[in-house]
């Protein structure tokens, strides 16, 4: 690990958060680590495992999180065009459940797909994975319990479809292709389907009794997918940075972002939670974080990345509950953010571009909305209001000399510009959308113009 860089006001505040949570939540143990700018920048533990503090190299459980790295496997095979988002997920896995063949894949990676949240008894998480040694195995026949696509269901099974999928179109077993698209790209040495020295023991902690239980560490078998995963701090430290930036060697960040667009409905109008495609979504003060809480017996984990902040959050416990550890997370990358505010980057004129774009640039009208374009880096554009509130975009150019929505409303929508015999920009074509240098200034606007043209209210 690089050596500690935040200020002593910072640790120390990181320092107190974990250490109350360990001695509140009476967790065996703690283990923690910030990073920035995809390294990181501290790390600090509580507790003891086999007597000694627990370091960033010692392998906790990390559940559902395990579920994140499936969602990128799959969406790999995606950007590969060996499956699409849409498909039905009989397309791919003949072998899946009654009930199961017409979900989508993107219902099933943001839990939307209706079906149930757990297994038949027994309770899958404590027992072997030979107790439903067939995939048809991990629904009961009433399995399905919603209207695909209508709501959130969040669904343990639909993800073990999920990790059947990729072994299907893969042809090799989940943890071979975990291994070569995920874990070796990105340095992930010590991340397992089952436990590796160093790791921790899982823990129960009575109720009303300082006293312990130890928890069973099963192998879950076809439920892997859903919440197998061994990790440690540094392991889950290179995937947050990948989480954050992307990596070509695993996913484009252009993929990553589409992972962590909702998904699925928002929890109310104040949403504090919701799921893109296998990643949760937490707005936390107005700052979103994206990643995945984990739990399985005996242990709890959290992994939050907040892009816009360059910074992201690791926690492991090992202990079956008493800690809200999603909340401690978000709690380390909010004070890391809050003490040391990201210094932006230093402004500096584009290396290069084409002339042509400043025909673009400045001020448009959407009839008589006013709209800016402004050239950015990496000669992206950006359409935003002026002033108040309004529909904005970033747009990237497109070999055919149009511009692709990246986010907001005009996401996937295309931005043309069109000129008259001269070459020069007459007005844009937005989705259909016609904007004009002038509020309503052009005979193409559909519908035409009062030829009276502008005037003042009656006397």
């Amino acid at each position: 690990m690089p050596e500690m860089d935040l200020l002593p006001a910072t640790r120390r505040a990181l320092l107190h958060r974990i250490a109350t949570a360990q001695a509140e939540g009476r967790a065996p143990s703690l283990v923690a680590a910030v990073l920035r700018d995809g390294s990181p920048v501290w790390t600090g533990a509580r507790g003891l495992v086999d007597g000694r503090p627990p370091t960033t190299d010692t392998q906790y459980r990390i559940g559902s999180l395990t579920k994140t790295f499936v969602a990128v496997l799959v969406m790999r095979l995606r950007d590969e065009g060996r499956l699409d988002l849409a498909d039905p997920l009989g397309t791919h896995l003949p072998a899946a459940p009654a009930g199961t063949a017409g979900v989508t894949v993107a219902q099933l990676l943001a839990h939307t797909a209706g079906l149930a949240s757990e297994t038949p008894v027994p309770w899958w998480e404590r027992t072997d994975g030979g107790v439903r040694p067939e995939l048809a195995d991990i629904l009961a026949a009433d399995g399905v319990k919603h209207p695909a696509g209508r709501l959130f269901h969040y669904s343990n099974p639909g993800f073990a479809l999920l990790g059947a999928l990729v072994e299907q179109l893969r042809g090799k077993p989940l943890e071979q292709v975990l291994a070569e698209e995920i874990l070796a790209p990105l340095g992930m040495t010590r991340t397992s389907l089952l436990p590796q020295a160093p790791h921790a023991d899982g823990w129960a902690v009575h109720p009303w009794a300082d006293v312990l239980l130890p928890e069973p560490a099963t192998d879950t078998g076809r439920m892997a997918p859903a919440g197998q995963l061994w990790s440690t701090v540094d392991d889950l430290c290179r995937f947050a940075a990948f989480l954050a930036k992307g990596d070509p060697a695993v996913l484009a960040e252009a993929t990553l972002t589409q992972m962590r667009t909702p998904a699925a409905p928002m929890d109310g109008p104040a949403w504090d939670l919701t799921y893109g495609l296998g990643l949760q979504l937490k707005n936390d003060h107005g700052r979103l974080l994206s990643g995945h809480t984990g739990s399985m017996p005996g242990f709890l984990c959290t992994l939050w990345v907040a892009p816009a902040d360059r910074l992201g959050g690791v926690v492991f416990a090992n202990t079956t509950s008493g800690i809200s550890i999603g909340g401690v997370c978000a709690d380390l990358v909010r004070i890391t953010a809050e003490h040391e505010p990201r210094i932006p980057d230093a402004w500096a004129p584009l290396a290069s571009y084409d002339p042509a774009l400043l025909d673009l640039v400045g001020p448009w009208y959407w009839g008589p909305g006013a709209l800016v374009i402004r050239l950015r880096a990496e000669g992206d554009l950006e359409l935003a209001p002026l002033p108040g509130p309004g529909r904005g975009s970033r747009l990237k150019a497109q070999a055919d000399g149009t511009w692709l929505g990246l986010d907001g409303y005009y996401a996937g929508e295309t931005l043309r510009a069109v000129r008259d015999a001269d070459g020069a920009v007459t007005h844009l074509d937005l989705g259909s959308f016609v904007l004009t240098r002038q509020p309503y200034g052009s005979d193409t606007v559909p519908g035409g113009v009062d030829p009276l043209g502008w005037r003042g209210g009656p006397a």
